[in-house]
């Protein structure tokens, strides 16, 4: 391809374009290219574009920057999930025992209450009932509402400990806060109900003493079990709350090397 530009040698560009491309001048001033076989990419209008602009592109090496979040189990969380479950085992000991309160052949639970063969007469509370056997509770109120907010404390201590497994097991952070939220709130309604049902049982016991036909009287080991269990449930709701949530979540910065293509300019 000879002969295709032709034109002033004043301008610099063209000047340029002619070492680059192998042109050179005529007698009358004008240029003419020698030859274009070793360009193929260009016509007759590519001559005056820039040669930085027809540079092949180079590989390089182009750094990303990336933030990794990297979950991290608290020790304090998973010790809390540990009381709530020895919370549904004391608490299903309390329930099935008739051990809350004794005394002379006389053995009263939540549900029941046993007479021993060789209890003395008048029953306590002048029951009328035969000895050696098992009955259900008297129908009072403290003794019935106890049980209730007992069975109440079993399940909610249930869904409470159900939640903070989940959260240990989530891996996404807002799920977590979230299990660990509400595992609290239910765990608090747990803690309460039973402080009450404990503090409920001797008051209105004491009440109805002078009818026990007994002078000594005590709370056996399942009264003592319902304490422990209200230690180990707040300890698990303190052990929630103290243990900060923004603990539990780490980011950290990673540089990540991979290739690229880059064009220069």
């Amino acid at each position: 391809m000879t002969n295709v530009l032709k034109g002033s040698l004043n301008d610099k560009k063209t000047d340029q374009l002619m070492k680059i491309y192998g042109l050179q001048s005529i007698d009358d001033g004008s240029v003419e290219s020698l030859n274009f076989h070793n360009y193929p990419e260009f016509d007759d209008g590519d001559l005056y574009k820039s040669r930085y602009q027809q540079e092949a592109t180079v590989e390089g090496m182009a750094p990303t920057t990336t933030i990794e979040t990297i979950t991290i189990t608290r020790p304090l969380k998973v010790i809390a999930f540990i009381c709530g479950i020895i919370v549904v085992v004391l608490m299903l000991m309390a329930l099935t025992s008739t051990d809350w309160l004794l005394s002379s052949g006389w053995r009263q639970g939540l549900f029941v209450h046993c007479i021993s063969e060789d209890a003395e007469t008048p029953l306590p509370f002048n029951l009328v009932q035969d000895p050696g056997q098992c009955y259900d509770s008297r129908e009072k109120f403290y003794i019935k509402a106890t049980a209730i907010l007992c069975v109440i404390t079993l399940i909610t201590d249930a869904i409470a400990t159900l939640l903070t497994g989940f959260g240990l097991k989530t891996l996404e952070a807002n799920l977590k806060y979230k299990f660990y939220r509400i595992a609290v709130m239910v765990m608090v309604g747990a803690l309460l109900s039973l402080l009450v049902a404990l503090i409920l049982y001797p008051v209105c016991f004491a009440a109805e003493l002078s009818q026990g036909n007994r002078t000594v009287w005590e709370f056996g080991w399942a009264y003592g079990v319902g304490w422990g269990a209200a230690i180990f449930l707040f300890g698990a709701v303190v052990l929630l709350l103290c243990d900060k949530e923004s603990e539990e979540i780490y980011y950290k910065e990673r540089k990540i090397v991979h290739e690229a293509s880059v064009v220069r300019d």
